[in-house]
């Protein structure tokens, strides 16, 4: 029997919001699995907006999952690299799920938002990944273990004046909330939160009110933004984006993000690959470059030491929209990643030249 390919081909999904996009002529384009906006008004007004004064982000293409019951805790500290133990209810932690060889499953967002029970928040373009590695590893665990990203809507206000927005225009109470805080109010669930460098909350709850939320913020004149400004300004504050900065073949210790994986721990997964990597050195780590000329060194551009021998890749690049620099992330060898380091980075058929500096491009402006 022939079989049609068309049929077989799995189409993108649409968010809660498309068609809110759509109306207000975002240019929509594929991520993650889903249809999602790119730009409205344009990436360079979008990141303005959210560093000076307050952003909308439809961000329902994220995963959820709850994990319940009198193994949770248990369940959670055995596939997580940060440590949960003793948590107080209310407080968020990232870190990593990683595999056995420390290579990472997804990094995620844990809530916890009452005694053995946690709220985790994960990658779009992971969700049937990391869903299917949670459940592989629940054997033996007490737990009711739900994946829940078809029920949850997110929308994330992020800048400035995010909190006076949230408080007047949708009446959530978030002054209280410090960082990498949540709270519920029935059942939706506000936090702290965001992937932008600035002070913002991020908001899930039922898709119909996710919708009213919307409304209500378009309404009062906040900027709707893509997913284009997203990457510019978590790009500038030196927050990693899986599949570039983190992967199967990227371990947090190579990331520099050994702050969330903690050793301390008795047990979790990967905890003795990591462990030896971190106490022999990784042979690749991930540095920020600022190019010495106007230049745009993209994703999986070759960096290159003086003597013009490649040495590493680009994760990311941009020439920043707050300090009008040409920067990028890149995975080298370790022996170039010290501070001030030249390198050269090879864009199309030209060289230029370069120097290692910190990841973090622009300082993060959260409310502590």
């Amino acid at each position: 029997m022939a079989i049609n390919q068309e049929e077989t081909e799995q189409k993108d999904k649409q968010t809660c919001l498309y068609d809110k996009h759509v109306a207000l002529g975002a240019l929509m384009s594929p991520f993650g699995g889903f249809i999602m906006p790119i730009q409205y008004a344009g990436i360079a007004p979008e990141h303005m907006a959210v560093r000076e004064k307050v952003g909308l982000f439809d961000v329902s293409h994220m995963g959820e999952v709850t994990v319940r019951g009198k193994d949770a805790e248990c369940y959670v500290q055995h596939i997580f690299t940060n440590d949960i133990a003793n948590a107080p209810v209310g407080k968020i932690y990232y870190g990593m799920m990683c595999y056995e060889d420390g290579g990472t499953v997804d990094d995620l967002l844990v809530y916890k938002m009452g005694d053995n029970d946690f709220f985790l928040v994960i990658n779009a373009s992971n969700i049937d990944k990391d869903w299917a590695w949670m459940q592989q590893h629940a054997a033996g665990f007490d737990i009711d273990l739900q994946n829940r990203s078809d029920f949850y809507g997110q929308i994330a206000v992020q800048g400035p004046e995010s909190e006076h927005i949230v408080e007047t225009v949708l009446g959530l109470a978030c002054a209280e909330l410090t960082f990498y805080t949540c709270k519920q109010i029935g059942e939706v669930i506000i936090s702290r939160t965001g992937y932008t460098g600035e002070d913002g909350f991020e908001i899930y709850a039922s898709h119909d009110y996710i919708r009213e939320c919307w409304d209500k913020l378009i309404a009062a004149g906040v900027q709707p933004c893509g997913l284009g400004c997203r990457d510019t300004l978590r790009f500038e504050v030196g927050l990693p984006l899986y599949g570039d900065e983190l992967s199967q073949d990227i371990t947090p210790v190579m990331a520099g993000l050994s702050l969330f994986v903690k050793f301390d721990k008795p047990e979790f997964i990967g905890r003795e690959a990591l462990l030896k990597q971190k106490t022999e050195g990784p042979a690749k780590k991930l540095v920020g470059i600022e190019l010495f000329d106007k230049a745009i060194p993209r994703h999986g551009y070759t960096v290159l030491n003086k003597e013009g021998a490649p040495i590493g890749e680009v994760t990311t690049g941009y020439h920043t929209l707050s300090t009008d620099k040409s920067v990028c992330m890149a995975l080298v060898d370790a022996q170039y990643a010290k501070l001030d380091t030249e390198v050269e980075i090879q864009i199309r058929k030209k060289v230029f030249a370069g120097k290692v500096v910190k990841k973090q491009f622009y300082n993060k402006n959260y409310k502590k």
